[in-house]
Formats: C-alpha cells, structure tokens, sequence
C-alpha cells in the first residue's frame, strides 16, 4: 500500500469541534451556546452580508486571482503598500505559505511550547524540525527563544496576542527581539486578535517593517470581522518576500464571496466598535465570575479566556456539553488541566456561568 512521506505520516491532525447540531442530536439537547471556537457573537457585518448577496449572481465566474480591490482597500486602510500584501484562505494558509517558502527538510522553525497549533503542522509538513521553547507564566519567553537559535535556524514563529493562553508579550521585549535576530531568519508574528488589544504597551509590528525586511506579520478576518466562515487572512511583509510566498500561492485562493465581504467588512467601523464593546465588558464579565469559583484565569488581550481547573477538565467539558454548553478542550496544546472559553454575549456568557456553577455544585 502507498504511503506519504515520513514528515506527513507522524503527522498529528487538527481535530475540529463537531457541529452544534450534531451535538444536540447526540446528546438531546436543545439550543446549544457555541463557546468553542473565538468567532464573534455579534455575527457578520451587516455590510458584508449585503455584499456577498450581491456577488452571487456571479459565481459562474472566476474570483480576481490576486484580490485586487480588497488589496487596495487593505493597503490604503494599513499604510502600506499593495506589494506588501498576500491574501490566505484563513490566516492559517499564509502560514503555510511561509513554510513552504522559508522551510525545508533539515530546517529548524522556533515556537512556543503553548503556541498556536498550526505553526508546528505547516513546519512539519514540510519536514522542518520544530524547537520548543517553554512558556513560563503561559508567555512567550522571548529570551528563552533567543538562546535556541543554530545555524539551522530559518523561522520563528510568535502569537501576540497568543492562542489558547490569550497571553501577550509587551512592546519592549518584542522590539528588542525584532532588532536582536539576524536578519536571515523570519520572524512571524500572528495578530489574529491584534483588534482587540487595548495596551499601550502592544507592539503593531507592521510598524517595523521598515527596520526589518524579514518579518511577516499575519492577520484574520475571521475574528473581530465575524467572517469566520469566509476564510481570508493576510500577511504583511516586504514586497520581495511577499513575492517569494506568492510564487507558491495557488491561484484563486479567495472566492469572489469572501472577497466582497471582507472588503465590506473593512469599511464597517460600527460594527468593529461594537464588538469590541461587546468583548470588553464579556471579558470583565467572565473574569471576576470565574475568579469568584476560585478557578485561575489568564490576563487575556483576546476576546477569550483560557481557565486553569487543576484537574483533568474533561468530565467538566462533557457536563457543560449535556447543559448544552460547547467550550473548547486544549489538551492537544499540552494543557492538560485547562479549558478555553470564548467570550459571547452577555446571554451565552450568563448561561455559561450558571451551567459551570451547576457542573461544579456551586
């Protein structure tokens, strides 16, 4: 029998939630509150549900093979320039992309130990070696994956703010990062959730562009946007690198739909405000609630939380399932005693916390 190349057979898979409906079937239940997966509450922007209705009359047509009005806008919107841009079906394809641009067999990718779970997949997948390096305090210790560069060396990957520990790493150490790494290693930023930090002491590292070319900063639609179900992520770097990762693009990776909403989307103010209103108080909400069962959290930048139990949380994730209450397991990421939880409206997020209080005896 066939079988794939040594990297892709020890390969470890994503495994995604099971639809809500599938769960209520299972399990009986009725109207089941999804707090799983960081989408945003609200929905969609009004803006781009209008725009993708009005798009569907051409899908006999091929979608603009490299985004060209969203590209604009998006540049126009970010300060740079259009050269500086590539569009990925999700974030999580433009960090495929860098892989399969930056990475070979025999390469060496850095990340944290709790990183998000798609840098180790896309290093592996291209028979790259990943270097763990340890998140004390459930951060990126930047020093620490300072001291784990070799000459092997060719990425690194960092998430700021990270998921699933929702943790952050503060201007200052970023920047002496940025400037203390050669330049013949890529740096990968992911700022899926840059749009709900509220920090001055966040580092935008699309600001740095300018003092270092091999940096990539990776972004999504799918969070704050609401338009999850669309898939358009980007990246953000020097036009010659972007140039390289557009060699292996394929082409047409953005349907016509995910292109008209998103470029919607960008213009929505309102509803990016509003949801990071919504998210704000969520937080607020969830914190001092769980804080108040004597469960640790951490100081999250993102729109969710990720609990400490200090046991196996699995009996209390299948209990919150049978009060029809979907939260997110992290154990692939190596946390064993902890559950992610996304903040929702006030209504999913109360309904939570009364089913959590039930499941505990509290």
């Amino acid at each position: 029998m066939i079988k794939p190349n040594n990297c892709i057979e020890g390969l470890i898979p994503y495994v995604p939630g099971k639809p809500v409906e599938e769960l209520e079937r299972e399990l009986g239940v009725k109207g089941a509150v999804k707090i799983a997966s960081n989408e945003n509450p609200l929905g969609p922007s009004p803006l781009a549900m209008k725009a993708v209705e009005r798009e569907l009359a051409g899908l006999n047509r091929y979608p603009e093979g490299d985004s060209f009005y969203l590209k604009r806008a998006l540049a126009e919107a970010l300060g740079v320039k259009p050269e500086n841009l590539i569009f990925g079906n999700g974030s999580n394809e433009v960090l495929e992309l860098v892989a399969r641009t930056f990475l070979t067999e025999g390469d060496e990718a850095i990340m944290g130990e709790y990183a998000f779970i798609v840098f180790p997949i896309v290093t592996q997948a291209v028979g790259a070696r990943r270097v763990t390096s340890p998140m004390p305090g459930l951060t990126h210790d930047l020093q620490d994956m300072y001291s784990r560069i070799t000459p092997r060396t060719r990425v690194i990957f960092i998430a700021n703010p990270n998921n699933p520990t929702a943790t952050m790493v503060g201007r200052e150490e970023l920047e002496w990062f940025l400037e203390k790494v050669c330049d013949d290693i890529m740096i990968v930023v992911d700022e899926a959730y840059f749009e709900y930090v509220d920090d001055p002491d966040y580092l935008d590292t699309t600001s740095q562009l300018d003092r270092r070319r091999s940096l990539i900063t990776t972004r999504t639609f799918s969070k704050i946007h609401g338009l999850a179900g669309l898939r358009v992520g980007y990246g953000i770097g020097d036009a010659e690198v972007i140039s390289y990762m557009n060699r292996v693009r394929e082409p047409f990776n953005i349907n016509s739909l995910a292109q008209a909403g998103a470029l919607a989307a960008l213009e929505d103010t309102e509803h990016m405000e509003k949801s990071r209103r919504v998210n704000a108080l969520g937080l607020e909400y969830l914190t001092a609630e769980l804080q108040s069962l004597t469960l640790n959290v951490t100081d999250s930048r993102t729109n969710f939380v990720l609990v400490e139990f200090g046991r196996d949380p699995m009996p209390i994730y299948d209990a919150l399932l049978r009060e029809g209450v979907i939260v997110r397991p992290v154990g692939e990421y190596g946390l064993k005693t902890h559950l992610r939880v996304t903040v929702g409206t006030q209504a999913e997020n109360e309904r939570f916390v009364a089913a959590l209080r039930n499941v505990m005896g509290k």
